[in-house]
């Protein structure tokens, strides 16, 4: 008897991992707006009512999803991010663990190309939330970096958002690859598009000021 909790908590877990991993196969061909309760019980060997033990809604399975989809990416870019070395060592261990976390989680990265502009509010809020604190751990990281002193923490931020943006569209190309020789192509112009973007770090001036819109075009 005293192992019933243990076991009642260990059960658990395996129907909701059923559940998370029965909609992740489904959403693989449609959008989440487009999903029933059913559908996804079904495909999970379950019954209808078993769902709401676990989820108040599909929406609630999607935020899940979407945290778990980020988790370990967050974890290897920093990582790479971080390590010591010339900046083009960086970038090129950056766009290796983008291309191998699209390898190794394809259902997840099509799931958030899918989901981050659509129609189910709570998941395109959490997947903007997480982009936005993947921002922040990638700005973390840069901060430390030599080339980073004088910058602001605006200025920080600015760049991690425009490296995760870049990114997120890396990702969602080589998801849609369909051949290895097209998948490096993308990966070497992601490298190029970097080692701009860090061009274009090193020689940032904060003080330079910014176009005039339409009185420069006037003139």
């Amino acid at each position: 008897m005293s192992h019933t909790p243990g076991v009642r908590q260990a059960q658990k877990q395996q129907s909701r991992r059923a559940l998370l991993d029965a909609g992740l196969r489904l959403l693989e061909h449609q959008n989440l707006s487009g999903l029933g309760v059913r559908e996804v019980t079904r495909e999970a060997g379950m019954s209808p009512a078993g769902f709401y033990r676990h989820f108040r809604d599909l929406a609630e399975l999607g935020v899940e999803l979407v945290e778990e989809s980020l988790a370990s990416l967050h974890v290897m870019v920093r990582a790479a991010l971080a390590q010591q070395g010339a900046a083009e060592d960086r970038i090129d261990r950056t766009v290796a663990v983008i291309a191998g976390h699209v390898r190794d989680h394809r259902a997840h990265v099509r799931f958030l190309a899918r989901e981050r502009y659509g129609g189910v509010q709570a998941v395109r809020e959490a997947i903007g939330g997480e982009l936005r604190r993947f921002a922040g751990e990638v700005g973390e990281a840069m901060a430390v970096q030599p080339v980073s002193a004088g910058w602001s923490e605006a200025e920080i931020r600015m760049l991690a958002g425009l490296y995760v943006d870049h990114m997120v569209a890396t990702a969602a190309a080589l998801l849609d690859a369909p051949t290895e020789a097209e998948r490096r192509r993308i990966a070497g112009t992601a490298q190029t598009q970097l080692r701009l973007i860090g061009v274009g770090r090193r020689h940032w001036r904060a003080e330079v000021p910014a176009p005039t819109g339409v009185a420069a075009g006037a003139a």
